[in-house]
């Protein structure tokens, strides 16, 4: 991989003295800046086991090396990186495993650590969906991770993960992250602050990410950072773990935001020390117990990450003035839910007890069952999954729901060839060699789940979103040669 070399303004460089130990040699940190980034991935055990998926893609040659603080995370090596992106990979479209820089991995991981398992979280700032799904696949879809993300352009992207990897246990909101101080007091099991910086610590993916950089502008982020700690800690219950992490590397955006969050509530907020998280904590803790994780450590990412325990009420905000809006669903009665349940299991779909059935206009909606004590507090982007919409002689199920939902074992499941497999994810019907028996089909590849499929004659009429449709390679000929 060819790389430009790492613009590192010279006043960067003598903070950068400044803050790291003296047990760190400088020119390796330097030399680590240049270096291009490995790439890894994590896999989505929403869908399937970290053992399956190393049996599924042991064919292809990749060389995974685990991640020492996430048992799902891996670096991988392809050779074939330039004939087929990553990201184009069947398994990467099923929603299999998402690619996620390994660094980035150590804020759930501190959150979830010493057997913590929260039931009401918040990813405070969490565009593009790295760690809330990570989240997820901790909670295994239980409870509910209300997922914000303040600038608009990025919420759809975030939906848009959550949905390929199958979370059906997130809601999503487009705030401010400084209202949920006074809109959600001492709401939250867990909170995860991955706030925005100044971005130091990326410098390996993008060799320009310093372009713009400042002592000045390092000051203003910071402002914004304890201003946006201060709101999660009102937000977080007396007992819950607060985790802020940022990818950048100077102590003013780090250590000093989470020493000024203490000493404004000194009676109601400890550090959580993270020696234990994994094998080698050590070599990146700092005094106080956080990990400042500069890039040549661990060869990845830099990285700060601070586990905080709230342990004590404190006075609340003033509540907020703004409008929640109408609320424009309405659950189903139990009868309802257990027709719309049977109908759905008739095609394959398991809808998960710890969620209820709620309806707008012709659509049907999952919501998970712990939103409810939230609802009417805040205003939704959306909530769930989205179900169905309903029809006179029927339900029009939605592909979120599919791919989050269905039985890839249940009898009405279609196996497609990998060349039929390709041809789903290009948005075109499949003219199968057999024709099923079922009108409504689950389509699958190596028992991966890839949509609903309608039989009309003896073809199955593609139902993937039209804005998921995808051109060019998608998987290596080899492959599609070996499973057909």
């Amino acid at each position: 991989m060819v790389q430009n070399p790492s613009f590192l303004p010279e006043a960067f460089l003598d903070a950068m003295r400044a803050a790291m130990p003296a047990a760190h040699d400088f020119n390796d940190f330097i030399a680590a800046c240049q270096r291009p980034l490995r790439r890894s991935l994590r896999i989505n055990t929403l869908k399937i086991s970290v053992e399956d998926f190393l049996a599924r893609v042991a064919p292809y040659g990749w060389r995974l090396s685990p991640v020492p603080w996430c048992p799902e995370g891996f670096w991988i090596t392809r050779d074939d990186e330039d004939a087929l992106p990553l990201g184009s990979t069947a398994e990467h479209l099923c929603g299999l495993f998402y690619i996620q820089e390994a660094s980035s991995m150590l804020p759930v991981s501190a959150l979830f650590a010493d057997g913590n398992a929260p039931l009401r979280v918040m990813d405070m700032a969490a565009a593009p969906g790295s760690k809330t799904t990570q989240i997820a696949a901790r909670m295994e879809n239980r409870g509910v991770i209300l997922a914000n993300e303040y600038a608009a352009s990025r919420v759809k992207v975030l939906h848009a993960n959550i949905s390929r990897c199958g979370v059906s246990n997130a809601a999503l909101t487009h705030f401010d992250g400084r209202v949920f101080a006074a809109a959600l007091p001492e709401t939250f099991d867990a909170i995860l602050l991955d706030a925005p910086c100044s971005g130091e610590g990326v410098i390996r993916k993008d060799p320009d990410a310093l372009r713009n950089w400042s002592p000045d502008s390092n000051s203003e982020i910071a402002a914004t950072q304890r201003a946006l700690i201060d709101s999660a800690f009102h937000a977080l219950r007396p007992g819950g773990m607060l985790v802020y992490s940022t990818c950048t590397l100077n102590q003013q955006e780090n250590q000093q935001v989470c020493r000024w969050l203490l000493e404004r509530y000194p009676n109601a907020l400890e550090v959580v020390p993270l020696n234990n998280l994994f094998d080698g904590a050590e070599k990146a803790l700092t005094a106080e117990g956080f990990l400042h994780v500069f890039p040549q450590i661990y060869d990845c990412e830099g990285f700060f990450v601070a586990r905080l325990h709230k342990t004590g009420s404190v006075a609340p905000l003033p509540a907020p003035r703004y409008k929640t809006g109408n609320f424009p669903f309405t659950p189903l009665k139990t009868r309802e839910q257990d027709e719309v349940r049977l109908a759905a299991a008739r095609v394959g779909l398991r809808l998960p007890d710890a969620h209820t059935l709620w309806q707008r206009d012709k659509e049907l909606w999952l919501f998970p069952a712990d939103i409810a004590p939230l609802l009417g507090k805040v205003r939704f982007s959306r909530i769930g999954l989205r179900l169905a919409e309903v029809f006179n002689k029927g339900y029009r199920w939605q592909h979120e729901a599919v791919i989050a939902l269905a039985d890839a074992g249940h009898d009405c499941a279609w196996a497609l060839s990998a060349q039929e497999a390709q041809e789903w994810f290009r948005g075109r019907d499949i003219y199968p060699r057999a024709t099923p028996t079922h009108d409504v089909v689950i389509v699958t590849w190596q028992g991966a789940v890839l949509g609903l499929a309608k039989r009309v004659g003896s073809r199955l009429k593609n139902s993937y979103p039209r804005e998921l449709v995808r051109d060019g390679k998608l998987f290596a000929d080899t492959l599609i040669a070996d499973n057909n």
